[in-house]
């Protein structure tokens, strides 16, 4: 969205020197452009060049409603003369994005007394009074701004109605009801006019991405009545379904109407293709019916777009309104765009640039049905995308035993830990009071594919009594229903109906396109053999972030991890690594087998080691027994390792440094499972990563007793293999010393959830809490853990990488934090020269998408 603001702006500025001062006659030939007059404008000189019966139309300029709005008038007489001596008229908004919204369309803008005693002896007296009618009531509300109330009790229909309405009109204003078209058509005008310029106004289409100087334009079109003798009607009709994109004869019509009132009373209207529930336009009016079908085919080739046609049937003869590009959800939009380039109608590039990236989320996932109603309880950050409906629960051992009885559940956390990952493999989503973007949930919830809702502040957690209370008072507790919508942000009360997820034929052709243009690569950070088969299913061309801790919490595994970091001589905790040592390699082979063909890089062990235990009275009491040791003694050793600032303390490379036989352990079980998967096929370069590294002697350090594991291996195996050794920068320190780290390592990747976090000096589970306040107020532009901060955090990768490549020209660089999903991101890397970006499985379709379309915006650039 604001790409196009930007490009709307730009092309204002072009047009400044050609602004219309007078009001144009929509012909072939009419100097109208969108920058100057707006999409409908535009578009009604289109269908006019395509020889389409549209009523005459009359196009006001930008500058001409500014200058309404400040009180300056055209000759209205003369704005009205195309119409004829008896002009009645509608008058439309036509801003530049249809999207920014705009005032709503006045109808029957010319209607009197006059007017009325001729169209009663031309439609008959009960249509003109309904046309007479309408045209008074919204006259006095939207224009003279009265109160509607003031209709209350009247009769509204037949003459009296019309007497009475007229008569308070008048009753309110101490002045009859404007009978000469030229007042009429200038109070619509100022009204619209002031209504696009008014504070509420400029605000709301701000928001939707609009410039703060966006013009309005507006149409004066001949009504075309839809009442009266014969078939009579309006309605709007497209030929493919919004919802997906098919081909579909879609739409409404209602006999005896105007404008949009078709859409508006569901239950009297009818159904446009012949249809066995009922009655249809095509049984009433066949031939109208054909007319609007080759009309709406006709504008998908010529205005090269699925387009809506609005339009009315008048005695048997259509008259077509406008063409509105249609709504579309995001399967629609792929579909339809794929459809229009393999119809030879728009070029693939073309294709693969209308598809928003982020929508592409969207279909990997189910959705709340956006036609039900539903009761949202509260709003919190959208962190993971998807919906799922399930009851709740507290724990992650009831979301177990919620899965072992096959029934949908959803985790409730006050925040999540990694020994939550169990009950979240269990649940179908995920919902916590504390978090942002980047805090354990999301990142987690995003690497699972599970809907996830983090910072739902105004519900009232608590995890003693296993109840959440809601803004007004409502009380939720174990077992009740709610709705997890991840892609919004909202919790809703009970199970509202959800769309299923689409990752369907167009899907994956639009996929192989941007594959054939994007200039990047794009992997996937995955942590389980799970997460590795979603991402190649996802045409990930790797894995950038393996994340090795997560292996330890199985419950088989934890114990055994425990027993480690409990031990106190270097040889018990040898032993207790020993067990660790085929879990490990186990996984990795499977990894390997999964990614054949394809990097994988690992990142050795990084969370504090207070991570792997119970903080509870419980949790440290099991552990105990577990254990075989007094719950004194876990209790002192829990409290031995706790830190004030874990995330600043003895984790990541201070691990390996400090416990060298931690590393020692993972880098065999790496060496040992490509051995193995190697033997069965799998050609594979393991890249082992350092993480949390701030200085070069630690890379010393670590890749010394690399080396030496590898060697050993080599000579007891008697069998050779390959790998890479790089670093994951998190820390600025990393990045201002890339050119002393760089000619000790093949790869500088950057973890840029940690640097993020360290270069602001923000938590990132703890800065939603007052997120929205900075955004809002504007002290960040935007969440800088949900988009990557270009100016701060992205002159620290930009100095990484340029003193990296100046020490070892050869240097790989990467980020795996979880911007690397984000589009904006995407473009930065690509400019600062980076080989790939790696993110959330379930986000590598945008990343794909994403980087094509900045492929071929480069390339048009470029041509032009």
């Amino acid at each position: 969205m604001r790409h196009a603001a930007y490009s709307a702006t730009i092309r204002r500025i072009a047009a400044v020197q050609q602004k219309p001062t007078a009001p144009t006659l929509i012909t072939p030939t009419a100097d109208i452009a969108n920058a100057t007059h707006g999409g409908r404008a535009k578009c009604l000189q289109r269908l006019v060049r395509m020889d389409l019966p549209v009523p005459r139309t009359v196009a006001l300029s930008f500058d001409m409603v500014h200058r309404i709005a400040a009180g300056h008038l055209p000759d209205m007489a003369a704005l009205l003369e195309p119409f004829g001596p008896m002009p009645l008229v509608c008058v439309r908004p036509s801003s530049e994005d249809p999207d920014w919204g705009g005032p709503g369309a006045v109808m029957n803008v010319g209607m009197n007394d006059a007017l009325y005693v001729h169209l009663s002896d031309e439609i008959g007296a009960e249509a003109a009074t309904s046309v007479y009618m309408r045209f008074v009531q919204g006259y006095a509300i939207h224009v003279a701004r009265l109160d509607p109330d003031m209709f209350d009790g009247l009769i509204l229909e037949g003459r009296e109605g019309l007497r009475q309405v007229l008569a308070a009109y008048e009753e309110e204003t101490e002045e009859a009801f404007p009978q000469a078209p030229e007042v009429q058509l200038a109070g619509v005008l100022r009204s619209m006019a002031r209504a696009w310029e008014g504070t509420t106004a400029r605000l709301l289409r701000q928001a939707k991405g609009a410039p703060a100087d966006a013009g309005l334009g507006l149409v004066v079109q001949e009504m075309a009545l839809g009442l009266g003798e014969g078939e009579c009607g309006s309605g709007v009709i497209q030929l493919v379904s919004s919802a997906t994109g098919m081909p579909m004869v879609t739409g409404r019509y209602r006999s005896q109407s105007q404008g949009r009132e078709a859409l508006q009373e569901e239950g009297r209207s009818i159904y446009l293709a012949r249809d066995d529930r009922g009655p249809s336009l095509e049984d009433l009016a066949p031939t109208a019916f054909a007319e609007l079908i080759d009309y709406t085919r006709d504008m998908r080739v010529r205005l090269r777009e699925e387009m809506q046609t609005e339009f009315t049937i008048q005695n048997g003869k259509v008259h077509v309104l406008d063409g509105v590009r249609i709504r579309r959800s995001s399967r629609g939009a792929v579909r339809i765009a794929v459809a229009l380039a393999e119809d030879g109608i728009i070029p693939r590039e073309e294709a693969i640039l209308r598809v928003d990236p982020r929508s592409a989320t969207e279909m990997l996932h189910r959705q709340i049905d956006p036609d039900v109603p539903s009761e949202v309880i509260a709003r919190g950050i959208a962190a993971s995308p998807g919906a799922a409906s399930g009851i709740i629960v507290f724990s992650a051992a009831a979301a177990q035993a919620a899965a072992a009885r096959d029934e949908s559940c959803v985790l409730i956390r006050r925040e999540t830990t990694p020994e939550d990952i169990r009950g979240m493999h269990a649940a179908a989503a995920v919902l916590t009071e504390r978090g942002g973007i980047t805090s354990h949930a999301a990142v987690i919830g995003r690497g699972l594919g599970l809907p996830c809702v983090v910072g739902a502040s105004e519900l009232k957690f608590n995890l003693r009594r296993n109840t959440v209370t809601m803004a007004d008072g409502r009380v939720l507790k174990e077992g009740d229903v709610i709705t997890i919508d991840g892609t919004s942000g909202r919790v809703i009360l009970g199970a509202p109906p959800l769309l299923e997820a689409a990752r369907d034929e167009a899907f994956q052709t639009m996929m192989s396109w941007a594959d054939e243009v994007r200039d990047i690569g794009v992997r996937a950070n995955a942590d389980t053999p799970a997460d590795a088969q979603i991402a190649r299913g996802f045409q990930a061309e790797g894995i950038g972030l393996c994340r090795t801790e997560h292996m330890f919490f199985d419950p088989g595994r934890l114990t055994v991890m425990r027993e480690m970091i409990f031990a106190a001589e270097v040889d018990d905790r040898k032993a207790a690594l020993d067990q660790l040592l085929p879990m490990q390699r186990a996984d990795f082979v499977e990894l390997f087998r999964i990614m054949k063909g394809h990097p994988v890089c690992i990142r050795l062990l990084d969370p504090p080691l207070h991570e792997f235990l119970p903080t509870n009275r419980d949790g440290l009491r099991s552990l105990a027994e577990a254990l075989d040791r007094p719950l004194s003694d876990v209790t002192r050793r829990v409290e031995e390792l706790s830190e004030h600032n874990p995330m600043l303390g003895q984790r990541g490379v201070r691990l390996g440094i400090t416990m060298p036989e931690i590393y020692d352990m993972q880098a065999r079980a790496i060496f040992e499972a490509v051995l193995e998967a190697n033997s069965e096929g799998a050609n594979m370069v393991p890249e082992i990563m350092i993480p949390l590294v701030s200085a070069k002697r630690e890379v010393e350090l670590v890749k010394t007793r690399v080396e030496a594991i590898a060697t050993e291996v080599k000579t007891a195996t008697q069998r050779d293999f390959t790998y890479r050794l790089g670093v994951m920068v998190e820390t600025p320190r990393a990045a201002l010393r890339a050119a002393e780290i760089a000619p000790h390592v093949s790869f500088l990747s950057f973890g840029t959830n940690d640097l993020t976090q360290m270069t602001y000096g923000l938590s990132r589970d703890d800065a939603g809490r007052f997120m929205r306040a900075y955004v809002n107020q504007g002290v960040f532009h935007e969440d800088p853990f949900h988009m990557l901060d270009t100016d701060g955090v992205g002159e620290l990768l930009q100095i990484g990488a340029t003193r990296g490549r100046e020490a070892r020209k050869d240097l790989v660089l990467s980020i795996c934090g979880e911007h690397g999903g984000n589009p904006e991101s995407i473009a930065f890397c690509r400019q600062a020269g980076f080989d790939y970006v790696s993110c959330s499985p379930f986000r590598v379709p945008v990343a794909r998408l994403a980087a094509a379309q900045l492929a071929v915006a480069e390339r048009l650039k470029s041509a032009v």
